[in-house]
């Protein structure tokens, strides 16, 4: 096995593979840590050198769509207070109509009484003149008979 002298300190084999493994280990550790710090340097230089972008044109645009938002946000609210008034007016109409339409039944069931009224009137008042002509006619029967009776019985009109 190989042996080694450092500062009359001897080692052999698996000493030797233990000091290398450390050795590079701490060397590997160093690279590492070394790597990570520049790693950090240059990022801080680019956190320093880093300047915002400019967004004022984003900034316009989100300015015009609130203002356009208002803008139909305005109108539709006027939109709603016109749909409001006509469905008051519709409902005003709605009533009105219906008033109208209660006021005309009655209307119509006051005249529909009167004609009926006046039907059966009518009809008494003609039934009571045909018996009044049939009375008139059977007494002008009668005087016409009696008359054709004493004109026959007339001995002055017995020509011949």
């Amino acid at each position: 096995m190989a042996e080694i002298d450092v500062a009359g300190i001897k080692f052999k084999g698996g000493k030797i593979f233990v000091i290398l493994t450390i050795l590079s280990t701490l060397v590997g550790g160093l690279w590492t840590g070394f790597i990570f710090y520049k790693d950090y340097l240059d990022m801080k230089d680019q956190v320093q050198q880093y300047t915002a972008p400019d967004l004022s044109g984003f900034d316009k645009r989100i300015d015009l769509i609130q203002q356009e938002v208002e803008m139909i946000t305005g109108e539709l609210s006027m939109i709603m207070d016109e749909v409001t008034l006509v469905a008051d007016v519709a409902k005003e109409l709605k009533n009105d109509l219906k008033s109208d339409v209660r006021r005309i039944e009655t209307i119509v069931e006051d005249v529909e009484q009167r004609v009926k009224e006046d039907s059966r009137n009518n009809a008494k008042e003609l039934k009571e003149v045909i018996q009044d002509i049939k009375d008139d006619m059977t007494k002008l029967e009668e005087k016409i008979d009696k008359r054709i009776k004493l004109t026959l019985e007339n001995p002055l009109s017995q020509m011949k």
